[in-house]
């Protein structure tokens, strides 16, 4: 039975943060941050409302990642201002954490890779998917930009305490299902709003087979049914992880045995097929043997969800299995989630095997998952994207259609010209 005094590896994050023995959910704390990002979209509304409090110089500057990562290479000029605001005032707060073109990438990505969160961290991005850093043991969650200005002036952020939901995954994943099918399974199991400002902490043996990139995609996508952050207490696999890039020294929390849980989920990840995300919204899901033959014009393999290099792996594999080059009706969008991904994609021959199939490769960015940048669908076209959402008007027009799927699935309907199994290559 769970006493006051166990707690879960949330509250033992936000106690923390706010010189508590024990917070408790329901509680409304001030806590210190350790990492506040803002991209290209969020930065300039932060740092307008930063330059309206009156506070010359930022609290913490090596507490601040600004990541253009949405309109870059600037699409046009009113992205080219936005990325100028970002660059001036780096440069006035001695802001480090900078990324422009050739070493940015997306920030949920580009953040765990150069270290700057780490196991045991409290950390804040005026983006949704900042949850990704979940993954490392952190209690990461997306804000407002006005949230990060207030983090600029004073180092600390409000935070509601969330009540934390178990979910576990039973058994071992089959072969072509990834982790991007372990968030939609879930999703089409809970719904989007099951779990409406809760804590998932993720459990199970298909989790802790997961490497720490497949990790990352399922706390990306756990704000997909609603949640405040998913979360995976941290194993040898983000020991080692960290081991190689941890600028700061991690602290390796757990939940107590018998702390308190609002509920406990648990599924067999061994009945789990590749899951296919039909428009509009994700709430419509279907196994791959479900799908049928729906025909589209875009395939996308990209966004902070997956856009890692095993992903990139999973998808060149299927391509290479193929031996032919894609569907002539197939536009293939790929986009390496950061530089480092890139390059290494690019010594592996990766890119090349994408771009001898007919792909088109792009410098890292998230633009084409919210229709700013790169792959804009146009009036009633059809798209198979990797990305988390799939709301009308997402990737462009609203009357255009987006599914979504892992990579290897992606990577079979470029080839097939329809949503298909890499099992019919």
């Amino acid at each position: 039975m769970a006493t006051r005094n166990e707690r879960t590896l949330v509250q033992k994050i936000l106690a923390d943060h706010c010189g508590r023995k024990a917070v408790q959910p329901g509680d409304y704390i001030f806590a210190k941050i350790d990492l506040c990002m803002a991209n290209d979209v969020t930065a300039p509304i932060a740092i307008r409302e930063f330059a309206n409090s009156g506070k010359g110089t930022v609290h913490d500057p090596d507490k601040i990642a600004l990541v253009p990562d949405h309109c870059m290479p600037s699409r046009d000029i009113d992205a080219a201002i936005s990325c100028q605001i970002m660059r001036q005032f780096a440069e006035e707060q001695s802001i480090e954490h900078f990324y422009d073109v050739g070493r940015m990438g997306i920030a949920h990505n580009l953040l765990p890779e150069q270290g700057l969160v780490t196991a045991g961290d409290l950390v804040i991005g005026a983006d949704a998917q900042t949850s990704t850093c979940g993954a490392l043991g952190a209690f990461a969650i997306g804000v407002g930009s006005t949230d990060i200005a207030g983090a600029m002036v004073t180092g600390k952020c409000w935070v509601h305490v969330p009540e934390t939901i178990q979910v576990f995954f039973r058994g071992e994943i089959q072969p072509w299902v990834s982790a991007k099918d372990l968030a939609l399974f879930l999703i089409r199991q809970i719904g989007v709003d099951g779990a409406h400002y809760q804590a998932i902490e993720f459990h199970g043996e298909a989790v802790h087979r997961l490497s720490q990139e497949g990790r990352f995609t399922l706390c990306n996508m756990a704000v997909e049914v609603g949640a405040k952050v998913g979360i995976i207490q941290p194993d040898k696999t983000t020991r080692e992880y960290l081991k190689k890039r941890s600028k700061r020294k991690p602290n390796f929390l757990t939940s107590d045995k018998n702390a308190a849980y609002l509920a406990t989920l648990e599924y067999d990840a061994t009945r789990i097929r590749p899951q296919v995300a039909f428009p509009n919204g994700s709430a419509n899901i279907r196994d791959i043997d479900d799908a049928g033959h729906e025909p589209v014009e875009q395939v996308f393999i990209g966004s902070s969800t997956n856009g890692w290099l095993e992903d990139l792996r999973a998808a060149a594999e299927v391509l290479l299995l193929a031996r032919r080059p894609i569907h002539p009706r197939i536009r293939l969008i790929v986009v390496p989630a950061t530089q480092d991904i890139y390059r290494q994609a690019l010594r592996e021959g990766i890119l090349q095997s994408f771009a001898d199939a007919g792909a088109v490769i792009s410098t890292p960015t998230c633009g084409p998952s919210e229709g700013g940048h790169m792959g804009v669908l146009g009036p009633g076209e059809r798209c198979l994207s990797t990305s988390s959402r799939n709301a009308s008007g997402c990737m462009g027009h609203p009357s255009a259609k987006v599914f979504l799927s892992n990579p290897a699935v992606a990577a079979a309907t470029a080839i097939l010209g329809r949503i298909a199994s890499p099992e019919e290559i």
